[in-house]
């Protein structure tokens, strides 16, 4: 499971979804996400899935590599799911067994919740999947640039983000090696109850910490040896500057937004 971690990577392909400014990946991450949480009927859940198959088309990234990193987080959103099924409570009861009661209404809950999260996934890391850390780190600097006014650190807060998400998979591919480790000296994680299994990774913890501080000192070097000193004078290689496809794909998110709202609205 852990080798098929592919969030927070980059897939290096030329696309027009490549090509388009990260601030308007940014703001399209941002929004769809928010109007994912007005979906409360079919109607909007269709109309959120042919968006995000759009943008999965226009960005060239294969499908099954997208669904492959999808399976790291399925156990969660499968719990998620079957919490909703049993808390959410309703008139129609659909089955019954002890204290255990579904409802219509919770398994309703327990498919909207399931499919909002993993679109939710899928759209936040289609956005990885598209932008370079570099072209990350630009886009949030450039897009909150005016909260410096205010004493806020936004070069720093962007590099934090974009050192995080670009970690991601360097961490997984970390633990996978931690663990093989220890399967090599006659640990089985696959053996025992789940509180036996959790104990068995607590030795994991560890190591992987330790990998984690050394891995932050030596990139805190590496960026001291260079002469790293904040964005104060800094200039870019590629400043960003919007462009046609830019102010087609605002026009675009745009016209989604309204048809969610009004669709909300009226259904």
């Amino acid at each position: 499971m852990l080798r098929n971690m592919t969030i927070g990577q980059f897939y290096n392909v030329d696309s027009v979804l490549h090509r388009i400014d990260p601030r308007v990946k940014l703001n399209i991450a941002f929004f769809y996400i928010v109007t994912l949480f007005l979906d409360k009927n079919p109607v909007l859940f269709v109309v959120a899935f042919f968006a995000l198959a759009v943008q999965i088309w226009l960005s060239k990234v294969p499908v099954r590599f997208i669904f492959r990193g999808m399976k790291t987080i399925s156990a969660f959103i499968l719990l998620t799911g079957a919490l909703n099924l049993v808390t959410v409570k309703g008139a129609n009861v659909v089955w019954e067994w002890g204290i255990i009661r579904v409802t219509e209404a919770g398994v309703s809950a327990a498919v909207y919740t399931s499919l909002r999260l993993m679109m939710m996934m899928i759209a936040s890391s289609m956005m990885t999947y598209t932008t370079s850390a570099t072209s990350l780190t630009d886009g949030m600097e450039k897009m909150f640039g005016w909260m410096r006014g205010i004493g806020v650190p936004v070069h720093e807060l962007a590099m934090i983000m974009s050192i995080a998400i670009r970690f991601v998979p360097v961490l997984v591919e970390e633990l996978n090696r931690i663990m093989k480790a220890q399967m090599a000296r006659g640990v089985d994680f696959r053996e025992g109850n789940l509180f036996v299994r959790m104990k068995k990774l607590l030795p994991i913890v560890v190591p992987l910490f330790a990998s984690a501080v050394k891995r932050s000192q030596e990139l805190a070097l590496a960026m001291d040896a260079r002469g790293y000193h904040g964005g104060d004078g800094r200039t870019k290689m590629k400043p960003l500057k919007y462009r046609r496809r830019d102010i087609v794909a605002y026009l675009v998110l745009f016209l989604y937004v309204m048809v969610t709202v009004v669709v909300a609205i009226v259904l």
